[in-house]
Order: structure tokens, then C-alpha cells, then sequence
């Protein structure tokens, strides 16, 4: 006769389980090397700036989702390959599947603090309402966070996860309202930083989008996570989409430190679009449109400039001024 501790193994799915946190663990390795395009790209676009705090910040979130996909791909090739065939393991939490979690944390946290940071300096200028309003969320969210890490560190084995269900569907809730407040407050904040200028408007109009999809990328993923672990709580599926939280966090946050150069670059396609289709015949408006297209790139330029940055026009009157306080790089 088994003994009760031995009693769920002969029900345990291997594909609903571990095959779910493998293919988990492939994806997240999938978006690690996109994080490494994305830092890359970030690096070479301010090559010329010196060390700077968002700098140290993209060395400090690679550093942290690489030992994140290290720690999970550990947890795999514990399972998978030291204890193959030894079922009595498989019910067993390895240590380094609950100091994933936690390195997790830190990356959503720290992603968090930098929105908040940018939200600061958006409102430079205006009422600091707005951002200490959000910090204040954040600080909270903090406490719901620890106290699912508290309630994991309980656990021994998987069937424990189950009693702490409530853990999990509070922090997941608190991060996906954070994302919201967090794309709200930095969409209403460029909204209300229009120039009257049509391009840089337009502009500011694109970052807002850019915004709202990230912010929905990172909610869309934790609402998942949420829903399945609803749905099939005897299942891994909603720990599989977990490991990939943190690269979904470190992917947004350096996309939108880049947005400045995905957009250069199709400015300049556009830009090369309508060189190329233009008649040879000359026009004297020709030499117009192409002023015209050259202060159009600096206007939008002058977006993404560093809050301590302003830039004069010289087409403009000298008391015009552009300042760079939309900086989103």
C-alpha cells in the first residue's frame, strides 16, 4: 500500500506539468535574447553619453533577467535531467524555482520604480500629485509582493501552491493595476504636454500608443497568469506564464528606452520613400520640402531630448523655445 505522500504521484500529468514549465522556460529564453537586441541597440544608440542612471538601470535589469533564465533553466534540468525517472522529486519545490520568483519580484519592482522615475521628471515644472500619487501605489504593492513570498517560502512541495492561491491572485492583481495607473499617468501627462506643433503632436501621439501597448503587454500577461491559475490550479500552466512576467517587465521598459530609435529608423524609410519617388525635373519648391523635412526630423527629435536638454529653433522667434522635459530616453 503507498503511503499518502506517495498517493497523487500516479495522477500527476507530466505534459500539464513540467512539459508546461519547459515550454515556459524555452519562450523566456526566446525573449532574454531579445532583451539582448533590445540592449544592445539602446547602447549603441547613446554610445556617446557617458555612464548615465538609465544606463546603470538597463545593466542592472540584464544582469537580473539573465540570473532569472538561469534559475529556471536550473529548476528544468533538476527535474528533467538529475531526477529523471524519481517521481518522488517531482512533487518537491527545488530552490531554485522559489528564488526565481523572488529575483521576479525585483525586476517587476525595479521596472515599476523607473516608470515612476520617468513620470517625475514628465511632471517637471507641474504638481508633483501625480507622481508621488503613483509612488505611493507602488510602496503598496510592495507589501502585497512580500507577503506572497512569505506564503511560498511556506511551501514544500507543489500541492502547498494551491493553499496560497489567495497570495498569487493579489499580487497579480496589484501588478496588472500598477501597469494601468502607471500607462494612464504617463499618457496624461503627454497629452497635456502638446505644442500645437502638428509633428512633434504627432509624435507625442505615437509615444501614447506606444505606452498603452506596452502597459497592455505586461497586464494582458499577468491577467493570464492570473486566469489560469483560476482555471487549472492543479496544473503548471499558470507557473509557465509566470516565468516569462520578468522578460515581458525588462522587454517593455527597453523597448520604450529605444522608442526614440524604431521610430527614427522609420522616419528615415518614409522619408527615403519619398526622395526616391520625386520627379528628376526641378522644381524650385523642391529645396522648400526638403528644409521642410529636415526641421520636421529636428522637431521630432527635440521629443526625446534629456529633461536638462533645450534647443532653440532657429526658424523660430529666440523666445520659442522646445524644451525636452517629453524625454522618454
Amino acid at each position: 500500500m503507498s503511503s499518502p505522500a506517495q498517493d497523487p504521484i500516479p495522477q500527476l500529468d507530466i505534459g500539464d506539468t513540467f512539459g508546461a514549465l519547459f515550454i515556459g522556460v524555452i519562450i523566456a529564453a526566446v525573449l532574454f535574447g531579445l532583451s539582448n537586441v533590445q540592449t544592445f541597440i539602446y547602447f549603441q544608440t547613446y554610445r556617446d553619453t557617458g555612464m548615465t542612471f538609465f544606463k546603470l538601470a538597463v545593466i542592472y535589469l540584464w544582469i537580473f533577467d539573465a540570473l532569472h533564465l538561469a534559475l529556471i533553466i536550473h529548476c528544468m534540468y533538476y527535474y528533467l535531467v538529475i531526477n529523471y525517472a524519481n517521481v518522488n522529486a517531482l512533487t518537491e519545490i527545488v530552490w531554485s524555482f522559489k528564488l526565481s520568483l523572488v529575483i521576479e519580484v525585483f525586476i517587476v519592482y525595479a521596472v515599476h520604480i523607473l516608470y515612476v522615475y520617468r513620470i517625475w521628471i514628465f511632471s517637471k515644472g507641474r504638481s508633483r500629485t501625480l507622481p508621488i500619487a503613483v509612488g505611493i501605489v507602488i510602496i503598496l504593492n510592495s507589501g502585497v509582493v512580500i507577503a506572497l513570498l512569505w506564503a511560498l517560502y511556506q511551501c514544500h512541495v507543489f500541492s502547498d501552491l494551491v493553499k496560497v492561491e489567495w497570495a498569487t491572485y493579489m499580487a497579480l492583481a496589484a501588478i496588472t493595476f500598477a501597469d494601468i495607473v502607471i500607462a494612464s499617468s504617463l499618457c496624461y501627462l503627454l497629452a497635456t504636454s502638446r505644442t500645437g506643433f502638428s509633428s512633434t503632436d504627432s509624435w507625442i501621439t505615437k509615444l501614447m500608443a506606444y505606452i498603452i501597448n506596452t502597459g497592455c503587454l505586461t497586464s494582458v500577461c499577468s491577467l493570464t497568469a492570473m486566469i489560469t491559475c483560476a482555471a487549472m490550479p492543479h496544473n503548471f500552466v499558470f507557473l509557465a506564464i509566470e516565468f516569462l512576467l520578468a522578460k515581458v517587465y525588462v522587454n517593455s521598459f527597453l523597448a520604450l528606452l529605444n522608442a526614440r530609435h524604431y521610430m527614427q529608423v522609420n522616419t528615415d524609410t518614409d522619408n527615403s520613400y519619398q526622395f526616391h519617388n520625386r520627379h528628376g525635373v526641378y522644381r524650385p519648391e523642391l529645396h522648400i520640402g526638403a528644409s521642410e523635412d529636415e526641421g520636421l526630423r529636428t522637431s521630432r527629435n527635440d521629443v526625446f531630448k534629456h529633461p536638462d536638454v533645450e534647443v532653440v529653433d532657429p526658424s523660430r522667434p529666440e523666445s520659442v523655445k522646445v524644451s525636452g522635459k517629453f524625454c522618454l530616453i
